[in-house]
């Protein structure tokens, strides 16, 4: 062991390595890059967390810098969950779920509890989490709420901001704060305190006044973000809350120790419609009235012609009788929720007339065996996407755009354009109701030409997203992959405000740098893989 490996196990109660094999088990995630961590520290409480951060932050005093990326499953696609420090891996001892109020649905978790046993511990008391993303059976909580997940469900419920009611935290210097909502007074409390905590209450809330017209004018026009800090929603005009910041911020601003969640009903009983299109205009015409219904549909996803192409070269057997040849090129899947069964049945009823309106076909599967059989469809998209074609491999580069919704058609138009212009052959599918989409293109990182394809694409996908008034980022965070281009997408003065707030929050710079904040592209080029694999993350069956 190094010295600062032995000196960290002499102070933790978790367990500290730095052997060779776990140094590369964390050099990679499910992201295209690849950094060898010098340590991973494996925090059995939140004392661990705060001796570890302590500890950083006085290396950083002297002029060593050693930083902290907190981790959960590994399954990040934008390399958020590597780092050139301590890898701060949470699974292994901090996944309790610590209180559970089943009448009223609240519940508090570490951050390294499974995501997938969470709900089910949750659903046997008739409530669930609606934001949980589509990897849940085998990401963590921390990690959905580090990255501000959401997920098919989130068109009806939202992303998972709004599910957090409080956090607790361990800043950079090792201080632990917890956030809530706060009220005038309890507002005023915390700007007097002589600590770190009072510095970013101050000088927070002094920047959110000095910047109230162009926050206020640079807010996104998306159903979901994660691109950047939260800004917009810390201050309203009775509470302060940092909440919202940490959701989202990739562990750049602080390490969350505790997350306290809120839950709704959950109805087991679903109506699932499917639709069949020729055209992306009768598409985005159909997507456009079903969000104008009185109870919107609980989910909205789209799968593309290339996904039932690839599903028949590698699992005709999951298509059956389900899709039959020739496949239509686009397949919208609507499914309603409302517990009571009547209104679920009267809305589904409402949106069978619009299918009726511009889809080729359509049919209402109330049954659990059909909404088994298109469900496992749209949840093995990923599973086939591992599938190699030679050396070629679907890379997670262009794949969590969102625009606005009235944006859909000429989003979907402009994506299939710039593919054909590209020579790329892939498939696309996602959250339609959002205009939020998917498309993970066939490239082989080895040869010097797909790898300047990747950034090619980065540039041409970015611009037609800011073009269109959208976000890079809808729940998959902006990581390294997207961190070079946030600035495009807000601006400069709003990319100048975001690193006050990291400045403010992470001075000397030990909290998951070259995350989302000053990292160009350059940075991330010399950090491609040579080659792409999942690792571990086999061991369950991959969802996007």
């Amino acid at each position: 062991m190094s010295k600062v490996a032995y000196y960290l196990q002499d102070h933790l109660d978790g367990e500290v390595m730095d052997s060779t094999d776990a140094r590369s088990y964390f050099s990679t995630d499910a992201s295209v890059f690849t950094i060898t961590p010098t340590l991973a520290v494996y925090p059995r409480n939140e004392s661990d967390i705060r001796k570890t951060a302590r500890f950083t932050w006085q290396l950083a005093e002297r002029g060593r810098l050693l930083p902290i990326t907190a981790r959960g499953s590994g399954t990040d696609q934008t390399g958020s969950a590597l780092g050139v420090g301590i890898i701060m891996a949470m699974p292994a001892h901090m996944h309790r779920i610590l209180e559970l109020d089943s009448r009223g649905g609240r519940v508090i978790v570490e951050p390294g509890v499974n995501y997938g046993k969470l709900q089910q511990t949750l659903m046997t008391h008739g409530h669930f989490i609606p934001a949980a993303p589509n990897s849940l059976e085998y990401s963590t909580v921390g990690g959905a709420v580090a990255n501000n997940a959401s997920g098919d469900r989130s068109f009806k419920y939202g992303d998972t901001r709004l599910y957090v009611e409080g956090l607790r935290v361990v800043l950079a210097n090792g201080e632990v704060i917890t956030t809530k909502p706060l009220n005038k007074r309890e507002f005023n409390k915390k700007m007097g305190l002589a600590t770190l905590e009072g510095e970013i209450y101050r000088r927070l809330d002094a920047l959110l006044e000095e910047n109230e017209k162009l926050v206020t004018k640079m807010k996104l026009n998306v159903t979901k973000n994660s691109a950047g800090y939260d800004i917009w929603d810390v201050k309203t005009k009775n509470t302060f809350d940092l909440t919202p910041l940490f959701v989202g911020s990739e562990g750049t601003l602080g390490i969350i120790s505790e997350i306290n969640l809120k839950t709704i009903p959950y109805n087991p009983a679903k109506t699932l419609l499917i639709g069949t299109f020729d055209d992306i205009t009768s598409v985005a015409e159909a997507v456009r009235e079903l969000r104008s219904l009185t109870d919107i549909p609980s989910s909205i996803e789209l799968i593309d012609k290339g996904v039932f192409t690839l599903l028949h070269e590698t699992h005709p057997n999951l298509l059956k009788e389900s899709i039959l040849k020739p496949y239509p090129n686009f397949v919208l899947l609507i499914e309603f929720d409302d517990v009571a069964d009547r209104s679920q049945k009267k809305e589904a009823k409402k949106a069978t007339k619009v299918l009726e309106q511009y889809a080729k076909a359509n049919k209402m599967a109330n049954d659990n065996i059909t909404q088994l059989e298109f469900h496992k469809i749209r949840q093995s998209v990923a599973a086939i996407l591992n599938h190699n074609r030679g050396n070629l491999r679907a890379l997670p580069v262009i794949e969590d755009g969102i625009v606005p919704p009235e944006a859909l058609a000429e989003y979907l138009d402009e994506i299939y354009q710039m593919l054909a212009r590209n020579h790329i052959k892939t498939a696309v599918w996602g959250h339609v109701g959002d205009a939020n989409l998917i498309i993970q293109p066939y490239l082989d990182l080895n040869q010097v030409g797909d790898r300047q394809t990747i950034f090619r694409l980065l540039e041409e996908y970015t611009a037609l997203i800011t073009k269109l008034g959208g976000s890079t980022s809808a729940g998959h965070g902006d990581g390294r992959l997207r961190g070079p281009y946030l600035e495009r997408i807000y601006g400069s003065e709003i990319y100048d405000l975001f690193q006050k707030v990291k400045q403010l929050f992470d001075p000397y710079g030990t909290m998951n740098p070259g995350v989302k904040m000053n990292v160009g592209v350059d940075d991330i080029k010399a950090l491609l893989r040579h080659d792409y694999n999942v690792g571990a993350g086999y061991e369950n069956l991959p969802m996007r």
